[in-house]
């Protein structure tokens, strides 16, 4: 565990990706097998359910250090984060308790099956005997909340130098199920695995923000162009008569959309394809709002998939028949993915419709009426493009159309966690609903650390309740809100929900009196 500690804390002291790259290479190259496999799990989002419900946790340290509840709730609002205000608000450890990361998991596991004293008597062993850090680290593992300051592509990278292996080939070899008891890391990196696994997906092929159109489409000619579509990116996989659906998350969600299943079991032959999953209604595109609904159940009634019926549109031929197809031209994967649906014809399935254009005009015209059809802009792919692991520059690009906006005023804040702590970064915003405001949306980006600091002084000086972290705050700060899509939506009160907001300026021209209304906002819904 001091080595992991150790490691986290290297990670969180740095934002150079090269000094991290380092930190982790060092944690590989003396962990043991099951710290590594700890480790890959964790960094991976493999983790495990939460054992110990923070409510207890609290209950118990404030017993330890005898303060009330709205102390501790201070402090935490404060510090921004649950496991670190346990750890920094416990007195120093009076034992020692030195055990490995693996062997850490394995009791912490183990307490599913425990009593609530049982737990007590762990966990408060476990604070008696671990120093600040590995004891934040403890924490942040029993919690079930374990987050990483690294991205996944650096992780991969990290991994392929400690490996001397091609970093997409380790992407693909620990991506899809597999368990700690049931592999070797090394091994595992390495792809031994593979083979021995029919759901294995590959890592997705993900396209750069298009910038400036003429300077990156020199040739029309030499690029085919789709639509961008607003909906749950998939990987289909059909081995042995099996069906496997993974998304973008890498996350199995077979489950989720058994119509897909049934579709494909009937396809001759085996096959991963990449496509949009998409919630369509008599060959509509519903909002992805619709698509929600239909997200993280582990069973989908046949009502809820005749409401909500989902299709997939189909982009790519990733492997056909044990081939692996990834390195062969984009034009010839599409035309092998066209005869593949020919054979195969369905009702509820499609092929991504290729647009046709001869000149960069035509692109600018589609890509203005793109939102027309419910799609999110162009995406636009080299005909000689293979499918790279990742995003690699200049050959798949995605040009989204431009957000919608509306004008809304702050109302809520929380301090925000890691080095941001100290400030108000979380905001929930309201629009006008007649002579009342009503919430509409939280972000939580958009604006500079200038600016943090300067509403952050305006928060402290016009906060007028408080609930727990949570500050209502005098609604005077007018802020401009961009967002990717809007629908309608049972779960908030104004009826309607926001894809993807952030703020996109502060309106200091503009006052309160101001902002949008809500049923302007509702006319946004197509």
């Amino acid at each position: 565990m001091k080595e992991f500690a150790q490691l986290i804390n290297s990670l969180d002291s740095t934002n150079k990706t090269s000094l991290k790259t380092e930190a982790i290479v060092q944690y590989l190259e003396h962990a043991e097998n099951r710290d590594k496999l700890w480790f890959l799990s964790l960094f991976t989002g493999r983790r495990p359910k939460r054992q110990v419900s923070t409510a207890l946790m609290r209950e118990w340290v404030k017993e330890i250090v005898d303060i009330p509840d709205w102390l501790f709730m201070e402090s935490y609002s404060s510090v921004g984060d649950l496991a670190e205000t346990i750890s920094l608000l416990l007195p120093n450890p009076t034992g020692s308790v030195d055990l490995a990361l693996s062997e850490w998991m394995d009791r912490i596991l183990d307490l599913h099956v425990k009593s609530d004293e049982e737990k007590k008597a762990f966990v408060l062993h476990a604070w008696q005997g671990l120093p600040h850090q590995e004891r934040f680290i403890f924490n942040k593992l029993l919690g079930g909340s374990f987050r990483v300051g690294i991205s996944a592509k650096s992780l991969i990278n990290a991994i392929a130098l400690y490996s001397g292996l091609d970093a997409s080939a380790v992407a693909h070899s620990i991506m899809g199920e597999w368990l700690i008891d049931d592999v070797d890391f090394d091994l595992l990196i390495k792809g031994q695995y593979v083979n021995t696994n029919l759901s294995k997906p590959y890592p997705f092929c993900l396209a750069y923000p298009l910038e400036n159109l003429e300077k990156t489409i020199v040739d029309p000619q030499e690029w085919q162009a789709e639509y961008k579509w607003d909906g749950i990116r998939g990987q289909i996989i059909k081995r042995a008569d099996e069906i496997f659906i993974w998304s973008r998350g890498e996350e199995l969600v077979t489950d989720q959309f058994p119509e897909l299943v049934r579709e494909f079991s009937n396809w001759q032959g085996d096959f991963v394809l990449d496509g949009e999953i998409l919630a369509i209604l008599d060959g509509e595109v519903l909002n992805f709002t619709f698509l929600q609904k239909r997200l993280n159940r582990k069973s989908v009634t046949d009502k809820m998939q005749r409401d909500i019926p989902v299709s997939m549109l189909l982009y790519d031929l990733l492997e056909l028949n044990q081939e692996d197809l990834r390195h062969t031209a984009m034009a010839s994967r599409r035309e092998r993915l066209e005869q593949l649906f020919q054979e195969n014809q369905s009702s509820s399935i499609s092929l991504s419709p290729l647009i046709e254009f001869q000149d960069l005009d035509t692109l600018h015209a589609l890509r203005a009426s793109a939102r027309e059809n419910n799609s999110e802009g162009l995406m636009l792919k080299h005909k000689n493009s293979i499918y790279h692991a990742g995003r690699k520059r200049g050959d798949w690009w995605k040009w989204k159309i431009d957000p919608l906006s509306i004008d809304a005023v702050l109302i809520y804040a929380q301090k925000g966690s890691g080095r941001r702590s100290g400030y108000y970064t979380d905001y929930t915003f309201a629009v006008r609903d007649g002579d009342k405001l009503v919430s509409i949306a939280k972000a939580y980006s958009g604006l500079t650390d200038k600016e943090i600091q300067e509403v952050s002084r305006f928060i402290n000086k016009n906060a007028i309740e408080k609930f727990g972290p949570v500050r209502t705050v005098k609604p005077e700060l007018v802020f401009e809100i961009a967002f990717e899509g809007i629908g309608w939506s049972s779960r908030h009160k104004s009826g309607i929900a926001l894809r993807f907001p952030r703020i996109a300026r502060w309106r200091r021209d503009k006052t309160v009196e101001e902002i949008d209304e809500l049923e302007e906002v509702k006319k946004l819904i197509k």
